[in-house]
């Protein structure tokens, strides 16, 4: 050690004396932050998932249309003006009833048009025309046709009904004088929750093979990759279609609609089994997963305890990506009359009644149910890029 000359230590790298500020460490504060950022590194990853998520616009309004549609489900008998199977055998293929608000410069409110009918002898067809004496104004949160709500017990109140003795045919009628929008609204109870059901069948189905292959390895993963494998070999279009013709026709509609469901989540599962797999084999690798293992954790506490909660989001973000598939399945499926039939009503049922291309040139309001397939298809993809890409906050 060296000395200065007044005696004094002048240190040396071994001679430093050490220091431990006795102030108590407290971890929630921060120095050189400002509230944003510390707002930031203290949130979960769901909170950062979900301030991601709110910047993709397009994903966030897609979600809110879908909320939209899917308050149909439970409520489609009091939206609905009609139920699915009234008929009205004064209106075969009448075409759509515009809504007006004006009638002869005067502000009446919402309401249609009385239709005149008349047999239109040359093309032997009905013909219908706008009555401009009858003004049909309609009437709001009122009783109409009876129902069975859920089957539970009967009702009639509506949202909105017809004007006394009056007719209400927003997207027209079919060739049996059945309302399509009242169709369309009692439609999307099937032709929405299937996809829900025959995911929540995939998941289930996803997880279990996937984590298997994932965690173990071994003859466990090869048996369950050629499965996979065999499975993504085959036509998914036909297979959809040869099982769903084997369903037998004298099963009661709900069993039908189970059965289709469950058709199409053991369809599906194999895209779903691989990414699970893939994930897990990187993350049974990271030291917590390690860790636990050498703790004594059972594999099944390792897998749902530590490994599946990694990439929770992800999943998430591959099931929204799979419901309009499912959806288009149901679709195709009911167009072709291999899927759910009358009384059960779905948008591929009404789509049935557009196979014939002469009745769409003529009535083309048969085809209505396509614009809402579209747009929850369209609205499940922009709303799973939007979910895939918040599913990593930290990139």
């Amino acid at each position: 050690m060296s000395t200065s000359e007044d005696g004094k230590n002048t240190g040396s790298a071994d001679s430093v004396e050490h220091y431990v500020d006795p102030t108590p460490f407290n971890p929630t504060e921060t120095e050189d932050l400002n509230p944003e950022q510390e707002r930031y590194y203290q949130a979960s990853q769901w909170q950062i998932m979900w301030w991601k998520f709110k910047r993709h616009k397009v994903a966030v309004w897609s979600g809110v249309v879908l909320i939209l549609f899917y308050l149909c489900v439970p409520f489609a008998e009091q939206i609905a003006p009609y139920t699915p199977n009234t008929r009205d055998s004064l209106h075969l293929y009448a075409p759509p009833q515009p809504l007006h608000l004006f009638h002869e410069g005067e502000f009446v409110g919402p309401f249609v048009y009385g239709m005149k009918s008349e047999v239109d002898m040359v093309n032997l067809k009905w013909v219908f025309t706008d009555d401009k004496t009858k003004v049909q104004k309609l009437r709001f949160f009122c009783r109409g046709v009876n129902y069975r709500f859920w089957n539970l017990f009967t009702a009639d109140f509506h949202l909105v009904c017809p004007a006394e003795g009056g007719t209400l045919f927003l997207l027209g009628t079919d060739r049996l004088g059945r309302d399509q929008f009242s169709g369309l609204i009692y439609g999307a109870r099937l032709s929405l929750t299937v996809g829900l059901v025959g995911v929540a069948i995939s998941i289930v189905l996803g997880l279990f093979f996937g984590g298997i292959a994932g965690y173990f390895g071994g003859i466990a993963d090869s048996l369950i990759q050629r499965l996979i494998e065999i499975m993504r070999s085959l036509p998914e279009l036909p297979l959809w279609m040869a099982l769903s013709a084997a369903l037998p026709v004298t099963w009661a509609p709900v069993w039908i609609y189970f059965g289709l469901t469950l058709i199409l989540g053991l369809l599906d599962w194999p895209g779903l089994a691989r990414a699970v797999r893939s994930k897990l084999l990187s993350l049974r690798e990271e030291e917590y997963a390690r860790a636990a293992v050498l703790m004594g954790a059972k594999p099944k506490r390792v897998i749902t305890r530590h490994l599946l909660p990694g990439f929770t989001s992800h999943i998430i973000a591959s099931a929204t990506l799979s419901i309009p598939s499912m959806i288009l399945g149901e679709t195709a499926l009911s167009f072709l009359n291999l899927g759910l039939r009358r009384p059960s009503v779905s948008w591929g049922v009404l789509l049935n009644e557009a196979q014939n291309i002469s009745v769409i040139t003529v009535y083309p309001w048969l085809m209505a149910p396509v614009l809402p397939i579209i747009i929850v298809v369209l609205a499940f993809n922009f709303l799973g890029d939007g979910l895939r890409d918040a599913a990593d906050p930290y990139k």
